[in-house]
């Protein structure tokens, strides 16, 4: 009986020992887990495709971005995310525990990189862009989009976007757009599809590069139209001429246009056609397609340019006139100056 009794006694004392050991190792693995990690700066990881967490943490403990490849995946199994963590290339601050890198991998806050499209570009210009990209991945499409169907914005990506999904995600910004506008147009516009207001849009987007400018030019062209009088957009006539790529003398210098290229028909220049040229001349901005379907009332139906970035605008030829000798004026001033120093 004493046997027994002292048998007792011993295995309670081992259960006993062994709970203090397992309580022991429980607080000594959640302390490693959160204790600060071997990182001395902010440092920039990247999970590759098909990249197993095994793979991932070996390497990060290589780099030293934290101490223990083991404790990261004994975690991940414990927690059942070992499929779990996702492509992409993350940020990783200073001393992060490996419970922060972790969570970090598994929710997939992946860096975002930017690329910025600017409005009144081509589609062949945005698209030199989007090629000459370094963060973007894969080939540009075999079959090109056509003129006027990307909506330019700056756009932020992950790593390993391509340049096939980036083009289709312009593409549905400006379908979206469209789709989101044109039911809320204002009654009575000269232009009869959403294809239409792009086209206006465009012209609009290449006159000017102010902001403030784009509902007035807006108004001027819809007001043109209504009366039935020609647009006579300059750069429409560009667009007829190299497809929007800008001109340049036998010296290799910008130009203006010739007298014979504002006489030369093509189908879209607006001085020799009536209404809208064929196609859009470039891909506008959200701005100037707000602008063309709900443009300010106005009764100008000339502008020129002022020389300083803007435009004079002239409700009648006779004021229009006057707009174009104070320019030239301008520009002669200008060239007397540069002459002068």
């Amino acid at each position: 009986m004493r046997f027994l009794k002292t048998l007792f006694v011993w295995m309670l004392m081992l259960a006993f020992l062994a709970a203090a050991g397992a309580g022991a190792g429980w607080v000594w693995y959640n302390n490693e887990l959160t204790a600060p990690g071997p990182l001395t700066e902010e440092t920039v990881i990247e999970v590759a495709p098909g990249e197993s967490l095994a793979s991932v943490a070996a390497r990060l403990e290589a780099d030293g971005v934290i101490k223990d490849a083991r404790l990261m995946r004994l975690k991940s199994r414990i927690d059942g995310t070992e499929l779990d963590i996702k492509t992409g290339e993350y940020i990783i601050d200073k001393g992060a525990s490996v419970n922060q890198v972790l969570s970090i991998l598994i929710e997939g806050r992946s860096l975002l990189h930017k690329i910025t499209l600017p409005e009144g570009r081509t589609t062949a210009q945005l698209l030199r862009i989007i090629e000459k990209d370094k963060l973007l991945e894969g080939d540009m499409p075999e079959v090109l989009p056509e003129e006027g169907t990307l909506l330019p914005d700056t756009y932020m990506f992950h790593r390993g976007m391509t340049r096939i999904q980036l083009i289709e995600k312009m593409e549905k910004a400006q379908a979206d757009l469209l789709a989101e506008l044109w039911p809320t147009r204002q009654e009575g516009l000269p232009i009869e599809t959403p294809y239409e207001a792009v086209i206006l849009a465009s012209v609009v987007e290449k006159e000017t590069g102010r902001a403030d400018e784009r509902p007035e030019i807006a108004a001027l062209f819809t007001t043109r139209l209504k009366r039935g009088m020609r647009l006579q957009s300059d750069p429409t006539i560009i667009y007829g001429i190299s497809k929007g790529e800008p001109l340049y003398n036998k010296a290799g210098q910008r130009r203006t246009l010739y007298r014979s290229e504002i006489d030369r028909h093509t189908e879209w220049n607006t001085y020799q056609v009536d209404g809208l040229p064929k196609t859009p001349i470039c891909n506008p901005g959200a701005d100037a397609i707000r602008a063309v379907l709900d443009p300010p009332e106005t009764e100008y139906v000339f502008f020129v340019a002022d020389g300083k970035g803007g435009h004079l605008f002239a409700k009648t030829n006779a004021e229009h006139e006057r707009n174009v000798a104070a320019y030239r004026a301008y520009e002669r001033q200008e060239i007397a100056r540069e002459r002068a120093n």
